[in-house]
């Protein structure tokens, strides 16, 4: 996998060349923490992945992007309805400098991160928005990217010690990998403008409840409802029918597996990483479903 690097042009090649050979810690990171985040499910994930060569990658809920920056795709659409999410990776991909810069200004004090959360995002040019983003990300309570339905974020201050704001390294590497890729921000329907034959799709919506008394704490104002994963079970058939090759990560539950009937469903065992109650945080059933074998 880590040869795919070799895809970058323009003096990149080289470094990204040698950023493989060098081994795993010098390979792109998620540059944000991500609730239901994929880095812990790879190892299960890479059986799965499909063997067929694919010139486009997209992904519409790209969220932390760890499918992302495990495959490293020579082409790739990355989507998503968070708007401070793509205005943050856009800032990375296009002004790296001026954000740098900007995140060097942060500081871990409670006084000082609700001084910041407090600030509206609309008013702040796109790079100051993204260095908001980023340090509301390290800095928050379990790293949880939550808002209300204002649209305002609403996590409290995480209290750690010497939490790492601005991982420059990383951001280097994450910001020429993202020169690869093309940013929407928009809903996961926005696929279907994208996609054709040789397309590979990832879906990682948020997911269904394991039951009705479970609460989804959103990454937008809007919650994504059982009418969106009826829509989204909709645009996964008709990724289908257009010949893309498509998988998708979901809760394993009754409504979830009959909305795929019909579709390869393979099972595996993910960490549940946030929730209030450190009881709750166990291993739990997830479902990969996809249109090929």
């Amino acid at each position: 996998m880590f040869y795919r690097c070799r895809i970058f042009r323009q003096g990149g090649q080289a470094m990204f060349e040698t950023y493989c050979s060098a081994g795993m810690e010098n390979k792109p990171k998620p540059p944000v923490k991500w609730a239901g985040g994929k880095g812990q499910l790879i190892p299960q994930f890479d059986p799965l992945l499909p063997k067929n060569d694919y010139h486009l990658y997209i992904e519409p809920f790209v969220g932390g992007g760890a499918v992302f920056f495990h495959l490293l795709p020579s082409k790739a659409i990355l989507i998503d309805n968070n708007k401070e999410l793509i205005n943050f990776y856009l800032a990375v991909r296009d002004n790296l400098e001026q954000l740098l810069h900007s995140l060097k200004k942060h500081e871990n004090t409670a006084d000082y991160y609700y001084q910041v959360r407090a600030l509206d995002a609309e008013k702040l040019s796109p790079v100051e928005r993204a260095s908001r983003f980023l340090y509301l990300n390290k800095t928050a309570y379990n790293g949880l990217w939550r808002v209300n339905s204002s649209g305002k974020h609403n996590v409290p201050f995480g209290r750690y010690k010497n939490p790492r704001i601005a991982d420059e390294h990383n951001l280097r590497l994450v910001s020429e990998v993202l020169k690869q890729a093309e940013l929407i921000h928009g809903d996961f329907s926005r696929v279907l403008d994208c996609a054709g034959p040789g397309s590979f799709v990832y879906f990682d919506p948020p997911y269904h409840p394991l039951s009705e008394t479970a609460s989804f704490t959103g990454y937008t104002p809007e919650s994504f409802s059982a009418g969106d994963q009826r829509r989204l079970a909709a645009v996964f058939r008709e990724l289908d029918r257009m010949g893309c090759t498509v998988m998708l990560s979901n809760s394993d539950t009754p409504f979830i597996r009959e909305l795929y009937s019909g579709y390869d469903v393979k099972v595996v065992r993910a960490r549940r990483a946030i929730n209030c109650r450190a009881d709750k945080r166990g291993p739990v059933n997830e479902l990969v479903i996809r249109n090929y074998v």
